[in-house]
């Protein structure tokens, strides 16, 4: 199997459970709840995307013939000294698209902890270290486990308290970004407040100014 990727860097995760660690990022090309054009947006399962993920021109994206030669391209994109630190994060548009046991197995092989960010439409392959969904309203939500669940927050559609009886290790609330973010922010701060089983999630990637 061939993979379409928009972009491979060095970068630390931003969000979430796995925030502040250094990471290899390598975004798959493609969403199954947008095509990532803007005209197509206000028709999209997923409004409110900032990501671009079209095509496979961004740095160290392209086309990779096979498991092994993007497996390479990940650990050649890998800054750090220390072999057991090593870590990836498959993220998109959407990675389990493309994401397959061939790539599990040839990532884990170079050396990696492997995480995925998921908005959980499609059942994940054994395999994955941390798993990470971030669900979608209106969208067929299928995997409802893994490690950690990253809910964009408001979706008027879900309610928090809700998700508390799925089979996740870690419960997080991340403010929507846009022109509401100060708004969302806040309100996801007082909710964390009362319940205290969600903690708040911020993209310290963009506070910091780093990809």
């Amino acid at each position: 199997m061939s993979y379409a990727v928009k972009e491979l860097f060095h970068t630390l995760q931003g969000e979430g459970g796995q925030s502040g660690r250094a990471a290899v990022f390598c975004r798959f090309a493609g969403c199954n709840l947008w095509t990532g054009r803007e005209a197509d947006r206000e028709q999209a399962i997923c409004q409110f995307c900032d990501t671009d993920f079209i095509g496979t021109d961004g740095p160290g994206g392209g086309r990779f013939a096979d498991a092994r030669i993007l497996a390479r391209a990940i650990a050649d994109t890998w800054a750090g000294s220390g072999r057991d630190q090593r870590f990836v994060v498959f993220t998109g548009g959407e990675p389990l698209l493309q994401l397959d046991a061939a790539l599990l197995d040839a990532v884990h092989e170079e050396g990696f902890t492997i995480a995925v960010e998921s908005n959980g439409t499609m059942p994940a392959p054994d395999g994955i270290d941390w798993l990470c969904i971030s669900p979608k309203a209106g969208s067929q939500w299928v995997q409802k486990g893994g490690q950690e669940l990253k809910l964009v927050f408001p979706q008027p559609e879900f309610d928090p308290a809700d998700m508390l009886t799925l089979d996740f290790e870690q419960f997080w609330l991340q403010p929507m970004d846009g022109p509401d973010r100060v708004a969302n922010t806040a309100a996801a701060v007082r909710y964390c407040l009362e319940h205290p089983r969600w903690r708040l999630s911020l993209q310290t990637h963009k506070l910091i100014g780093i990809p």
